[in-house]
């Protein structure tokens, strides 16, 4: 298998063409990647961002340069000797009238030859909730009207700047006839003979005929389970595969699948063994990815929930929390605030596919002359649904596996003893359908019930917790981050130890990420937010104090203050994680800049939480009071604040440079395949999309990058310039292409660390064979120099220890960034280790 030793990931689109990304392959080269990791590059909508919505999987994207285009770019990365991995979008397309098979679809109805290849109920016409308001009411405002299609010239339903076909057999013989309609009641006939509805967008969560994406209603499910759709779907990846253009591939959002496992089955047959493939998969604590998937592992999602178990300080978490349920005046009922995510998720963002369960269920119930009414049977699955604790299980037409049967067991178990308790008749009827106990005329419905049920569970995971919960609570915003759970725990190394103990047994191969196009925050304004565990007494501190200085921009309004104190506290958190370390107090320009994203991003915040305002329901006062505040931290205007905030803000600053270089050594030797997202190896400080969807510097970037050969690199160089970590991640990233076997099969050997600062270094060795790299980095640092004036952390070691087993011991070393050589014997004495050298990876000679 063409397995990496480090990706690169690019975002097309947004300026980003496939002719400028074949101009960054000498830079990818020197900084060491070994595989350039692509967003989707196949036919979008119109101005697509990102190219998740699909209309032509078949075409490379025009925009990006086209075919051509994309030959010119695998050409010089093939020069190169770099590989290519693209992401795939198997789950979903666009709903759109771009998309020929979904305007096919439109047009003909379930007489269209791809009616199935779309996820749709044909039990009712198509839905399409594109309007601003119900249809009758845009009829009579004169907003919708027949007329030719401008792409056709054959009538169409036309709303301002879309034109819905319609179909032959309600025009064809009298087009004239029917263009000249004008009368309102003959048009609304007219629509009425269509096989698609017209409707208004708001009523898509509880009123939709096609399974969408997440709450995505421009983003239809595709039923890739059928060959014919996968066949239709894959041709020109899969062409790409054989020709040897592509190395690897990302499957996006498997768990969105009706079958994940036969889906990838299917694709690693026809793509080949040596495929390099991963998944867009969530997994929770304690899961794993299925043993029998023929994958090499995730995208890293698991990796990143990892890290707090090395960075945050687990004595002092707590005392975080105790501030923050201070502020509020009540403690966090963490529990009851999921629940209340879920319950909102299942009763309105997904009534839609909630009642389409329930219709299912009562269905068989009906088929089997069950006596359960509909009533017990949705308070069941409903309870089912929000005490669901992972993405989803995997059954199929055959049933579920023992390993999910015995979590959907223990699920219910939870169930019947929870204070929401349904009828255990009505839940263990449920388990039944889910398990396929059910007899032979039913199996059928009981199937689609199950498959209908696992397509839930994850969108409803997902939209509770990462899109609601985690904009919500704001104790600890760098633990809000997708793939990690939103209850208090414990964090320890040893959990940490044990979790890449784990990783190298089960997904050795897999990517580890660090930032990605869908984190709440990037890399490094994470790691600086994990600093507030090790001082939260400091912290309250200071938020106390700033909220007391911006006392009078607080707004009374009729449902409260605005911001309220939770709000405050989030803003305060967030600030402090992308401020710039070197933005000065007087630099209106950098304060210009800075205020943009923060205001960007606070608007989503507060509609992402749905208290007090939402996407679907804007409270335009609470926003704008809030906004106005959030404008003010960042106003010329507001001296005083501005220079508290920044030198309050310089110990967290500097023990968050550590963090930020801690975790980047971590990922680039701990098992795992590191992934580089795009402007990361320098510094990443944004915040959740759009905002890191940004195109980096990438002539900066290449500047930067001189000079990262030369032996002798310490925390003194540059401190705290990114052009380090950039330097660090080169030297690594070479060093893996040259160690590949070791990073990818290596023992993971956790080391034993002794004396006065134990507790403030993380150690770990891999080890194959005569080949070994040791690796001892820093940690908890706040307190060692908190208030000092320096721009840098500066401590002796001295007293400390690590003992190394046999096979590490009484050998020779070279230190990689210094190129230093040492002999150790059966232990490493830190008290030699000059103090600016608080990064140590010894190579084994």
């Amino acid at each position: 298998m063409n397995t990496p030793t480090g990706t690169y990931r690019i975002q097309f689109r947004n300026g980003m063409t496939f002719d400028r990304a074949a101009g960054l392959v000498p830079y990818l080269k020197r900084l060491g990647i070994s595989h350039l990791y692509a967003s989707p590059v196949f036919t979008a909508t119109a101005g697509s961002t990102h190219g998740y919505d699909v209309t032509d999987p078949n075409e490379i994207e025009p925009s990006l340069g086209g075919r051509e285009a994309f030959d010119r770019m695998v050409t010089a990365l093939k020069k190169a000797g770099l590989g290519l991995i693209l992401d795939i979008v198997p789950n979903h397309m666009a709903a759109s009238l771009e998309n020929a098979w979904w305007r096919d679809v439109i047009e003909k109805g379930e007489n269209s030859r791809y009616a199935r290849y779309f996820d749709i109920d044909w039990a009712r016409p198509l839905t399409l909730p594109f309007l601003g308001d119900t249809f009758d009411a845009v009829l009579k405002n004169g907003e919708i009207a027949v007329k030719p299609d401008p792409r056709t010239g054959r009538p169409a339903l036309v709303y301002y700047d879309s034109a819905y076909p319609l179909a032959p057999e309600t025009w064809e013989g009298r087009e004239a006839e029917i263009l000249r309609l004008t009368d309102k009641a003959e048009i609304d006939q007219l629509h009425a003979r269509q096989p698609y509805r017209l409707m208004a967008w708001r009523d898509a969560p509880h009123d939709l005929s096609y399974r969408r994406f997440f709450e995505i209603t421009g983003l239809v499910g595709v039923r890739v389970e059928d060959s014919v759709v996968f066949d239709d779907t894959h041709r020109l990846i899969l062409e790409l595969v054989h020709s040897g253009v592509v190395d690897g591939l990302r499957v996006d959002h498997v768990d969105g699948l009706a079958d994940p496992k036969a889906y990838l089955e299917r694709l690693r047959q026809e793509a080949g063994p040596a495929c390099y493939i991963t998944v867009e998969k969530i997994l929770a604590e304690g899961e794993s990815i299925p043993a029998d998937w023929p994958v090499s592992g995730a995208t890293g999602y698991e990796f990143m929930a990892t890290l707090p178990d090395a960075l945050v300080n687990g004595e002092k978490i707590g005392a975080l929390r105790t501030a923050y349920d201070d502020l509020l005046g009540k403690p966090v009922d963490w529990q009851a605030e999921w629940r209340a995510a879920k319950v909102l998720m299942a009763d309105k963002h997904f009534a839609g596919e909630f009642t389409t369960l329930v219709m299912l269920a009562m269905a068989i119930v009906k088929l089997e002359k069950v006596t359960l009414d509909e009533t017990v049977i949705r308070s069941a699955l409903r309870e089912l649904l929000v005490a669901f604790p992972v993405y989803r299980t995997y059954g199929t037409a055959s049933g579920l596996p023992p390993a999910d049967q015995t979590r959907l067991q223990q699920v219910a178990d939870k169930v019947r003893t929870d204070v929401n308790a349904p009828s255990p008749e009505a839940l263990d009827y449920l388990l039944r359908l889910l398990a396929g106990a059910v007899s032979e005329t039913a199996m059928s419905d009981a199937t689609a019930f199950r498959v209908r049920f696992q397509q839930l569970t994850g969108p409803l995971m997902a939209k509770s917790v990462e899109d609601t919960l985690f904009f919500r609570q704001h104790t600890a915003l760098a633990l809000n981050e997708v793939g990690a759970e939103p209850l208090p725990r414990a964090f320890s190394l040893d959990r940490f130890h044990k979790a890449m103990k784990a990783r190298l047994e089960r997904q050795p191969n897999a990517l580890s990420a660090t930032s990605t196009h869908d984190t709440k925050r990037g890399e490094d304004a994470r790691a600086r937010l994990y600093t507030l565990s090790e001082a939260p007494e400091r912290w309250a501190a200071c938020v106390s104090r700033w909220r007391q200085m911006l006392r009078s921009h607080v707004t009374l309004l009729d449902d409260g203050p605005a911001p309220e104190p939770a709000v405050e506290w989030m803003l305060y958190q967030t600030l402090a994680g992308v401020w710039p370390a070197t933005l000065q107090v007087g630099d209106e320009k950098g304060l210009k800049a800075l205020r943009e994203r923060f205001l960007a991003f606070v608007e989503k915040a507060l509609r992402e939480a749905k208290l007090r305002t939402s996407w679907g329901d804007n409270n335009d006062a609470y926003e704008k009071a809030v906004r106005d505040y959030a404008c003010d931290m960042l106003s010329p205007h507001n001296p005083l604040f501005l220079a508290d905030f920044s030198s309050a803000l310089q110990p967290f600053i500097r023990a968050g440079w550590v963090n930020s270089l801690t975790q980047t050594i971590i990922k680039l030797t701990a098992p795992g395949v590191p992934d580089i997202y795009q402007g990361s190896e320098a510094q990443d400080f944004s915040l959740a999309d759009p905002d890191n969807r940004r195109e980096p510097d990438f002539a900066e970037l290449q500047s930067q990058l001189e000079g990262y050969e030369k032996p002798g690199l310490t925390t003194g160089d540059d401190w705290p310039n990114a052009r380090l970590k950039q330097h660090v991640i080169a030297k690594l990233l070479h060093l893996r292409q040259q160690w590949p076997s070791l990073f990818r099969r290596g023992d993971y050997l956790p080391l034993t660390i002794t004396g006065r600062w134990s507790g403030n270094m993380i150690a770990f060795a891999r080890q194959e064979g005569a080949e070994a790299l040791i690796v001892i980095v820093p940690r908890l640092l706040f307190d060692s120099d908190a208030d000092s004036a320096a721009s840098r952390p500066s401590l002796s070691w001295s007293g400390t220890e690590i003992a190394l087993p046999a096979s590490l011991a009484h050998r020779h070393y070279r230190e990689v960034f210094s190129q230093q050589e040492l002999t150790l014997t059966d232990r490493i004495d830190l008290a030699s280790i000059d103090e600016t050298s608080l990064f140590l990876l010894l190579k084994g000679e």
